[in-house]
């Protein structure tokens, strides 16, 4: 009986790991993002990426939960979660990204970019770096990657627009930030800022006339059942942030960051390239779903932007300091130089 109890012993010792290798629990990253739960989805395509390579690339070490569909809440209730590290890692779209950290804001400069070399171009250099570092030194929240929310444009229920003048008496839903009621304020309109999740309902009941999206978020959300008429002006060159809880990410070891940042990089170019391939197939893709089309000419185009840009600029200045807009500015003329 003692010889038996010697061995059960043993046993246990080396299960809990005292004369052997511990069998430690894997690492948990619960990864959140708004849009369904489909392959056609690219924030849903981008996160299935980053699950396999990462729970690949660790030998199980990392386990990935995907919460699609803003299954863990909006955008503030996400951006809360990664400030205390309940969520690990969100995409998360730029507007409430302001709320957290103003200085972000600043990509939302309209008609900034002229296309998408010029903005990847920006989001992958020293610019972003240099701001993502500050938002993690003031937030404890990392900023992994930056991915395109798409180009966006003005959508309605009542009428072609072509003229800021189009726009005047319009109710124009905009994501909560500052900027986005000060551009439609500009153009002539009544910003109004709802929650994503409750948008298609204050379409569909009218409470407010139009929005302004990428056609990415447009056909997620169906938002063309309660809008006939859109505008391609591509106003804002909106983003989506990768965003991880610093805390947890710095508790990694080395080689699994180096998989995380690995995995967010192929995720980020999946996001992309999907919403840039939709981006500009835009007037096919949003015609055959039953809107009617308005593609700006330059001049026309012109005319929304003297009427948006400058004071957008010289507002954001006074609002999140100089040096971020000026900085900006200059890696957009970088990088249309280096094309």
């Amino acid at each position: 009986m003692l010889r038996r109890c010697l061995v059960l012993c043993t046993v246990a010792l080396l299960v809990v790991g005292v004369f052997g290798t511990t069998f430690a629990a894997p690492i948990t990253i619960r990864y959140t993002h708004f849009q369904p739960a489909g392959l056609d989805q690219p924030k849903h395509a981008a996160a299935l990426a980053f699950k396999q390579y990462v729970e690949a690339n660790t030998k199980g070490e990392i386990q990935v939960q995907l919460f699609p569909a803003s299954q863990l809440g909006d955008a503030d209730t996400v951006l809360e979660g990664l400030r205390m590290g309940s969520i690990q890692l969100g995409v998360v779209h730029d507007g409430p990204i302001s709320g957290v950290y103003a200085p972000m804001m600043v990509y939302n400069l309209p008609y900034l970019f002229s296309d998408q070399t010029e903005a990847w171009a920006v989001f992958d250099g020293p610019f972003t770096q240099e701001l993502g570092e500050a938002m993690r030194k003031a937030t404890g929240i990392r900023v992994m990657a930056l991915a395109d929310n798409g180009i966006r444009h003005f959508t309605n229920s009542k009428r072609e627009i072509r003229t800021p003048q189009d726009m005047k008496g319009m109710k124009i839903r905009v994501q909560p930030s500052p900027l986005y009621e000060m551009l439609v304020r500009s153009l002539g309109a009544s910003p109004s800022a709802i929650a994503w999740t409750e948008l298609p309902t204050a379409l569909q009941q009218g409470v407010v006339d139009g929005q302004e999206n990428g056609v990415t978020n447009i056909l997620a959300a169906s938002l063309y059942q309660y809008q006939k008429y859109v505008t391609l002006d591509g106003h804002v060159y909106s983003y989506h942030a990768y965003l991880m809880n610093d805390a947890f990410f710095s508790k990694l070891t080395r080689k699994q960051q180096d998989v995380v940042r690995k995995g967010i990089e192929i995720a980020k170019w999946i996001h992309r390239g999907m919403t840039a391939m939709q981006d500009m197939n835009a007037s096919t893709i949003l015609g055959q779903v039953g809107m009617k089309v308005s593609s700006l000419s330059p001049a026309e185009l012109e005319a929304f932007r003297k009427a948006a840009l400058t004071p957008a600029a010289e507002w954001m200045k006074k609002e999140i300091g100089e040096k971020w807009v000026t900085g900006l500015l200059k890696a957009v003329d970088e990088a249309r130089a280096g094309k």
